[in-house]
C-alpha cells in the first residue's frame, strides 16, 4: 500500500482545524479513514469494507473491560493505552535492547514502544513520570485501540 504520509498529515490538520469528526479517502482499492475521538486525538485505521464493524465492536469491548480493574487498583498506578490499532514493538530493531524494562524510571515524552500501523511506525511515549511496573503486551503482537500496554507507578 503506497500511502503518502504527507497527505495523511494534511488530512489530520484538516480534521483538527475544521472540527470534522471523520474523513475517508479512497483511491482505487485502497482507502484511509481518519476519525477524531472525543478527546480530539486522531485514530488511524485501514478500512477494509467488511470487517470494519467487528473491529470497532472489539475495540469498544476491549476498552470497556480493562477500565474497571484499572479504576479498582491502588492509587498511583497509571496504565498507558494504545492510541491506535496496530502491531506493537518493544525495541527499535529486532534483537536490540527494549525501549523500557520493568523497574525503569520514565518521564513524559520517553519512548516506551512502537506501534506499526499502515506500514508507519508510531512512537508511543510515556504520558506520566514514574516507574514501569508491568508490561501488558508482547513484542510483535497485534493491539487494539485503547488496549493497555504498560503500567506506570
Amino acid at each position: 500500500m503506497a500511502v503518502d504520509m504527507r497527505k495523511i498529515k494534511k488530512l489530520i490538520e484538516l480534521i483538527q482545524s475544521t472540527g470534522v469528526a471523520e474523513i475517508e479517502i479512497k483511491e482505487g482499492e485502497e482507502s484511509v479513514r481518519i476519525t477524531r475521538e472525543s478527546k480530539g486525538a486522531p485514530v488511524y485505521m485501514a478500512t477494509p469494507p467488511a470487517p470494519q464493524a467487528p473491529v470497532a465492536t472489539q475495540a469498544a469491548a476491549a476498552a470497556a473491560t480493562p477500565a474497571k480493574p484499572a479504576a479498582a487498583s491502588s492509587e498511583g498506578k497509571h496504565t498507558v493505552k494504545a492510541p491506535m490499532v496496530g502491531t506493537v514493538y518493544l525495541s527499535s530493531t529486532p534483537g536490540s535492547k527494549p525501549f523500557v524494562e520493568i523497574g525503569q524510571a520514565v518521564k513524559p515524552g520517553d519512548v516506551i514502544c512502537l506501534i506499526e500501523a499502515m506500514k508507519m511506525f508510531n512512537q508511543i511515549e510515556a504520558d506520566k513520570s514514574g516507574t514501569i511496573t508491568a508490561r501488558l503486551v508482547d513484542n510483535g503482537t497485534p493491539v487494539e485501540f485503547n488496549q493497555p500496554l504498560f503500567t506506570i507507578e
